[in-house]
């Protein structure tokens, strides 16, 4: 029988680590794994805030004072409805998906007192090369949660560069392992023009007949896309646009500041929730850029890559790491702004050089970063503690 998973993790607001929640939690359940999912849901004024009483159910909520993308504040009664939560369910693992709450800090204790072995997947972004100051405010998060990590069974990170930052700062090497992000092939792949759907239909005839460059993540500082913007802005990009797929805290002010003109299109797409469009808008994509100061190992990139889309995106976090060998262009997180404007013109009188990256940056996501090898490694590492 197939161990018992409780997953400790965010279904809500949608980030990265809400994504690997879901599609980790549900190749496990393919492969006949039972998952219990525990997550903050109800506010701590709520008179709902309570924890299911049924012994099989798989959807634990949890109460919270504060939740946002990047951080969760539980309530005073948080830790009480955890620990009672995991008596009822007795999984085989914890495995917490951590979302940066001083809950996180107490996983130890807790599941040393119940015997059941503790996972973590650590996956705040990161610069290691400390080259800017969103980069350094990171830093403090790794040295504030490194002791914590030292008393886990095991710590997942995405990239060799990750586990060097943590063993750097007191994690022991045999407590890590490198099990990057993986994305579904069969689902995230080049364009069929053979297969018309009506969500692709609906892509195309909003993007038009321009040639399109696309950035597709939160809208927030540590993004960059302000630098995109920038050097979009000062390019000849006569006959492309550049597509804003998503949502965030800058998104009213750079949508002000950064308007379409006649020789300069930019179109601000919003955010877009329905997975079929999002694989389109992908796929009718010739460059995604990812301008970041700091990174994990973004999702959206290796989305990016796998529907054939050439990529440009900074050494930040394991990006590099990814487009390394000619599976993608890699600029320093340093002057982003004067390197896309020498990028882009390049790029666009050169598309056979777009669709050589395009193949290059497929190819790699086969070799390297399938959703199957992704999970078949976490099944490894559980098995290793069972």
């Amino acid at each position: 029988m197939s161990p018992h998973i409780a997953w400790l993790g965010k279904k809500s607001p949608f980030c990265g680590n809400v994504s690997y929640g879901f599609s980790t939690t549900k190749e496990l359940r393919k492969r006949g794994y039972q998952t219990s999912f525990i997550h903050f849901d109800n506010p701590g004024n709520s008179n709902t805030s309570k924890t299911s009483l049924l012994a099989n159910d798989p959807d634990v909520s949890l109460p919270y004072l504060i939740k946002s993308q990047v951080y969760t504040i539980p309530s005073l009664s948080a830790q009480r409805e955890l620990r009672e939560s995991l008596e009822r369910l007795k999984p085989d693992i914890v495995h917490a998906s951590l979302t940066l709450s001083p809950l996180d800090f107490r996983l130890p204790d807790l599941c040393q007192q119940i015997n059941v072995p503790l996972v973590a997947t650590f996956h705040p972004p990161f610069d290691s090369k400390l080259r800017n100051l969103t980069a350094s405010t990171q830093q403090l998060t790794y040295q504030l949660y490194a002791p914590a990590l030292s008393r886990f069974n095991k710590v997942i990170v995405f990239s060799d560069k990750q586990a060097e930052v943590l063993i750097k700062l007191g994690v022991k090497k045999n407590r890590l392992d490198v099990i990057p992000n993986g994305v579904d092939e069969e689902i995230w792949m080049p364009i069929n023009s053979d297969s018309a759907s009506s969500e692709k239909i609906n892509v195309q005839n909003r993007l038009g007949s321009k040639r399109t460059f696309l950035y597709m993540g939160r809208i927030a500082a540590e993004k960059n896309l302000e630098a995109l913007l920038k050097a979009w802005k000062a390019s000849n990009t006569n006959g492309c646009q550049l597509v804003i797929v998503g949502d965030g805290p800058l998104r009213p002010t750079l949508e002000n500041n950064f308007l379409s003109t006649d020789d300069c299109e930019i179109l601000w797409w919003g955010y877009e929730a329905d997975l079929k469009k999002k694989v389109a808008l992908l796929q009718c994509t010739e460059v995604f850029i990812l301008p970041s100061l700091v990174e994990g190992l973004s999702l959206a990139l290796l989305e990016a890559m796998a529907t054939g889309t050439a990529c440009i995106a900074t050494d930040a976090g394991a990006d590099g790491e990814v487009l390394k060998q000619g599976a993608g262009i890699i600029i320093s997180t340093e002057s982003v702004t004067s390197q896309l404007k020498t990028l882009l013109p390049v790029l666009k009188e050169h598309p056979l050089l777009i669709s050589e990256l395009g193949k290059r940056a497929r190819l790699r996501i086969l070799e390297q970063f399938t959703l199957k090898k992704s999970i078949d490694s976490l099944e490894n590492l559980y098995n290793n503690l069972l």
